[in-house]
């Protein structure tokens, strides 16, 4: 058993090393074959630019959404900011922006190269695809560390800002199985139930200066550009979270996906048709801990200022229903599951997802996490009407085959699928 398992960390460990050295390869000859950016002191208005925008007055982000009464009517909301945060279900919102995206002939700052803004580090605006001084664009939506400054210049006055949160208990555990094999923190653990060793004592294997241990540890808080190693007391925490409030105009939860999904509809003054979705990046059943009451409250302590985060946004969250009317929200939301389930007859061959090795085209395959197939994808039915096949095939799509129908350059990421290919990752 132990030569069994000495044999099993010894490949992992050359293959590692492999991956390391022919992407680091891959981006050195990148890093050549592309010229240095030249950004001049003055910036120049060009097509698209930020200062030629014909901005509408811009919402203050203190709003609700609900100032226009059911059936008034109001012009769509064409420029968003949505920061995507990891295992909130942010791939399924990020479709409805890909689809919208397309619809309007919106204009998408995508990363170059990869299909992440070279997170984790911080975001810059030099990261963005084909970027010249002073463009300005309708969407930024992929993967980000969070930096205001650098994400406010790309984007017209009006832009409304949007994020989602989850749970910071369940969170953890999504993240602690989807990541534990690029975190090298958590090899060392031991046991069949990996994540409630690390909980017993968590300070014991964690090191903030690990590689990759910001998937360990207020993951929420990282994201959003904050320090998630300061003490959970610090005055700076509550300071951070009330400028998180002050910058986006909504923070959706997870737990409440689908009024979360309408408060986002009314806020962008859009169309029940636009928010239609399907879950993707679900992971097996099998894959998802149960976590206990006691690991609960322990996973929480761990993540107590994301939990601080989490339970702001709580009541700011249900402030909004409030606002918006708690019948109106029940029907509104009634629609949405009526209408889904209306398209999941339509486009989805057997009505509900199926394992990866069950896929039958390679462009509905989603990501894997490295090791393991444990997310779920779909089949797309034979026979849809001509009314509904374009619809189905975008809302089934995976995040980064759509990235790349809509032109974004993910030649890092694609090169990574073929080394894990290679080595039967």
């Amino acid at each position: 058993m132990l030569l069994h398992q000495g044999k099993n960390w010894k490949s992992m460990c050359k293959g590692l090393i492999l991956g390391t050295l022919l992407t680091s390869f891959m981006l050195l000859l990148y890093s050549y074959a592309i010229p240095p950016l030249q950004v001049s002191m003055t910036e120049i208005p060009i097509p698209y630019s930020c200062s030629s925008h014909p901005a509408r007055a811009r919402r203050p982000v203190s709003t609700n959404g609900t100032h226009n009464p059911p059936g008034q009517k109001c012009l769509p909301e064409l420029n968003i900011m949505f920061m995507k945060t990891h295992k909130t279900a942010s791939s399924t919102i990020l479709n409805i922006l890909f689809r919208f995206g397309q619809k309007h002939r919106l204009k998408f700052a995508f990363p170059n190269g990869r299909n992440d803004f070279y997170y984790p580090s911080y975001f810059e605006h030099s990261q963005v695809q084909d970027y010249r001084p002073g463009m300005c664009f309708n969407i930024i939506c992929n993967h980000m560390r969070f930096q205001y400054e650098e994400v406010r210049r790309l984007l017209p006055a009006d832009t409304i800002f949007v994020t989602v949160l989850r749970d910071p208990a369940y969170l953890f555990e999504s993240s602690f199985h989807y990541f534990e094999r690029i975190i090298p923190l958590t090899w060392k653990l031991s046991g069949e139930d990996k994540l409630a060793e690390f909980l017993r004592d968590p300070k014991h294997y964690y090191d903030p200066n690990g590689f990759n241990a910001h998937y360990l540890q207020n993951l929420l808080f990282f994201d959003m550009g904050y320090d998630n190693n300061m003490q959970p007391d610090s005055p700076l925490v509550d300071q951070y979270i009330r400028e998180t409030d002050r910058r986006f105009h909504l923070v959706m939860l997870l737990e409440y996906f689908d009024e979360s999904l309408v408060l986002l509809k009314d806020l962008l003054c859009w169309e029940l048709e636009d928010i239609l979705y399907f879950k993707l990046n679900a992971r097996k059943d099998s894959t998802v801990s149960r976590l206990t009451d006691e690991l609960y409250q322990k996973a929480t302590a761990w993540n107590l200022i994301d939990a601080k985060l989490y339970q702001y946004f709580n009541a700011t969250f249900w402030h909004k229903v409030e606002v918006y009317g708690r019948e109106r929200m029940a029907r509104d939301v009634a629609k949405l599951h009526e209408e889904n389930e209306k398209m999941k007859n339509i486009c989805i061959d057997g009505g509900h997802p199926v394992d990866a090795n069950a896929i039958q085209e390679s462009s509905m395959k989603p990501w894997q996490p490295l090791g393991e197939k444990s997310i779920l994808g779909y089949n797309l039915k034979k026979r849809i009407n001509k009314k509904h096949r374009k619809l189905c095939r975008k809302m089934l799509t995976p995040e980064i085959q759509y990235l790349s129908d809509l032109g974004a350059n993910l030649w890092i990421t694609k090169l990574w699928s073929r080394v894990r290919d290679f080595l039967k990752w």
